[in-house]
């Protein structure tokens, strides 16, 4: 029997290829929480795509609320930081904690993130920030920069291929302004 990873996502073109990896490995269940993403059209847009690719996959999928100020509040006072900075550590804490939350109260064996993939991101942030989700749970985080070994060009790929909606920004109000 597979062990159970609960996968935090971002979006359906940097979800696909990391959903792909892991489902040979465990049993997978989706997760999408994204208080960051702004305007709220940006947010149902990128919802509605890894919604629909998981269901037609029949993929195990769960969301979260949509709650903006809960994430507001929490990165308050970082607003002007650059990209890449420590309003980013905070929001990749921000969501790997809840994400490492919830695997913890609902019986995973590890939690994951496809926010290694973005392009604009660093992977060694995102992956301190789970690693600390991790110690602070309890529930093994699995650490691995899926934009290595081309996951990137795959994802392109595999996103064009399906005709995923493909963002133009990180996701955040502050991001967009780039």
């Amino acid at each position: 029997m597979k062990e159970k990873l609960l996968l935090h996502v971002c979006c359906a073109p940097c979800s696909i290829y990391v959903i792909n990896q892991l489902l040979e490995k465990f049993e997978l269940t989706v997760y999408f929480f994204n208080p960051n993403i702004f305007p709220e059209e940006e947010y149902w847009q990128r919802l509605a795509e890894i919604k629909n690719f998981c269901q037609g996959r029949n993929i195990n999928y769960l969301e979260e609320e949509y709650r903006p100020k809960s994430w507001l509040n929490f990165i308050k006072g970082y607003e002007n930081e650059k990209e890449r900075g420590l309003r980013c550590d905070l929001c990749f804490l921000f969501r790997l904690n809840k994400s490492a939350e919830y695997a913890k109260f609902n019986d995973f064996d590890w939690f994951s993130t496809t926010l290694t993939m973005g392009r604009q991101k660093n992977s060694f942030q995102v992956m301190q920030a789970g690693r600390k989700a991790e110690d602070r749970y309890r529930v093994k985080f699995w650490d691995q920069d899926f934009k290595k070994n081309f996951g990137v060009q795959i994802s392109d790929w595999l996103a064009k291929k399906l005709g995923l909606y493909r963002q133009e920004y990180c996701g955040c109000v502050f991001s967009k302004k780039i």
